[in-house]
């Protein structure tokens, strides 16, 4: 890609405003030392368009940018049901999980497993949690971004890497979740203008210049079959979105999951100022939702009619943006797609040092650690895990959707993890043996289903063994105990109690996207 003078110097803009505003941030004041809150959860203090600036921003990275759009060029629209379908899980997350993760004042999702069955269920998770953000999550946006330079720039594959998990740790190692969080806020106007400029051009290129609406009409007449959300039997990937499943079966598994019981994503709203602001980010982060397939879905549709013999679906967006983004725009664009990328990687990376710190390295490694002892312990295990992620990434190279290889995977833990968790919130009677027994089983089941049943699409998979797990864990937990758990939630009406925004917010929401269903179906 030809780069200008003024394309470099937004890029080089861009690059420094970030660094300077995490630093920044990050400063200590005048005889106050970091302590856990203040790296962990960014002391508390976040309102709410920074929770929901920071939840999108930690949300959408390369495997939505590069992976999502690939998907788009693959299947079509379908792959939107994602952020649509996410939007609607924001909802309840805010309204059901939230009130409680913040009654209980925790720093982890491990932590509230302890607080609600017992320890065992804590280590547990904390170690699938963090080989998955490190072996799956991390791994595969350090890859897809690395891509992305490889295409659009010639970088080699592993410089690429190594470049983009610098400047991920340069001000998040430092800065804890308060840099982070704040970056965030200027990496998600970076992501969505910077996004919305490509997709405008690409349409634009579509019409001959007649604007984007003609541009979508014209995408729509050309590749019709791109624009189906709910697919059929006969479709050739029904089997990564399996019909009415994406509306009533396993991905409200992986969504729950996801927004619900992810430590990297529920960190920014635990560290809100207060509940009513962590649910004002939540309706904020679902409005984003609602325009991110303009974003990353729509110009990977583009790609398809404009080149369908690319050699691989993950290329459609370097693509474009190699071959129709005009010399003075590429420096925004690209600074768009490595914003996704970075504040990402420096989100996962905070929330691998959050667990391992707070429900590892205290509970097993040193027990009398000082406050200053765990930021440095999370910093230390921050650019280890980084450091691994770098070794590993380049290995991604052979797959074709990146996005789907780490949906499916996630999807090993994700049945038992929702589990847990709803069982945990909404049934006193659950043990914390049948939580372990779900934790244990959730990968091993999901491997012998996929071996036994490979046509099965994963989405069902999930569906399947969260059924299961859930009976087996009312059976264990009928078996053991009789009465309620003594550690079970105690729920009220005025615990679950929401303000007019959120409620109108909520409304708004739900209207919108019922809408672009049945203009889709």
């Amino acid at each position: 890609m030809d780069f200008s003078v003024i394309d470099i110097a937004v890029f080089i803009g861009y690059c420094l405003l970030i660094v300077a505003v995490g630093l920044w941030v990050s400063r200590d004041k005048k005889g106050h030392e970091k302590d856990s809150s203040d790296y962990f959860l960014a002391g508390s203090t976040l309102p709410w368009w920074a929770v929901g600036s920071s939840l999108i921003a930690s949300n959408i990275s390369a495997e939505q940018f590069i992976g999502m759009s690939g998907s788009g060029y693959a299947l079509g629209l379908g792959i939107a049901t994602y952020e649509w379908m996410a939007a609607i899980t924001l909802l309840v997350v805010g309204k059901f999980f939230l009130p409680i993760f913040l009654e209980k004042k925790i720093y982890t999702m491990p932590q509230f497993l302890e607080m609600r069955y017992d320890k065992r269920v804590r280590t547990s998770l904390a170690v699938y949690w963090l080989l998955v953000y490190i072996f799956v999550n991390l791994t595969s946006v350090l890859y897809l971004g690395a891509l992305t330079l490889k295409t659009v720039m010639g970088v080699d594959l592993v410089t690429a890497i190594v470049c983009l998990a610098i400047f991920s740790l340069v001000y998040s190692i430092y800065g804890g979740l308060m840099a982070v969080a704040w970056t965030d806020v200027v990496q998600v106007v970076f992501l969505v203008f910077g996004g919305l400029v490509t997709t405008y051009i690409a349409l634009n290129t579509l019409s001959d210049g007649a604007g984007i609406f003609s541009g979508l009409s014209m995408l729509i007449e050309k590749a019709p079959e791109r624009f189906d959300m709910i697919l059929d039997s006969s479709h050739p990937s029904y089997k990564d979105l399996p019909g009415i499943s994406v509306l009533i079966g396993g991905m409200w598994i992986a969504n729950l999951n996801y927004w619900g019981c992810n430590q990297y994503i529920t960190q920014r709203a635990l560290a809100a100022k207060s509940l009513s602001e962590a649910q004002r980010g939540i309706i904020f982060a679902g409005v984003l939702k609602l325009i991110m397939p303009m974003i990353v879905v729509v110009p990977g549709i583009v790609a398809f009619v404009m080149n369908p013999d690319l050699p691989k679906s993950d290329e459609a967006y370097p693509w474009l943006l190699q071959t129709f983004v005009p010399v003075g725009l590429k420096g925004l664009a690209f600074a768009a797609l490595v914003a996704a990328v970075v504040s990402s990687l420096s989100s996962m990376t905070n929330s691998i040092a959050t667990i391992f710190s707070m429900d590892l390295y205290k509970e097993y490694i040193k027990k009398d650690v000082s406050e200053s002892g765990l930021v440095t312990a999370g910093r230390s295990v921050g650019v280890v895990s980084m450091i691994i992620a770098i070794a590993v990434a380049p290995f991604l190279s052979s797959l074709d959707q990146a996005f789907q290889f780490i949906q499916e995977f996630t999807g090993f833990v994700s049945p038992g993890v929702v589990a847990i968790f709803l069982l945990g919130f909404f049934w006193k009677k659950t043990t914390a043996n049948a939580a372990l027994w779900s934790a244990i089983l959730s990968v091993p089941v999901s491997l012998l289903f996929k071996f036994l049943l490979p046509n099965l699409p994963f989405l069902d998979r999930m569906g399947v063994i969260f059924i299961s797990l859930c009976l087996l864990m009312v059976g264990i937990s009928l078996y053991e105990n009789k009465v309620e758990n003594p550690k079970g939630i105690e729920l009220s009406k005025k615990l679950f109690h929401t303000d007019t925004v959120f409620n109108v917010g909520a409304i708004a929401l739900c209207i919108i996207i019922a809408f672009l269903y049945a203009r889709f179906w």
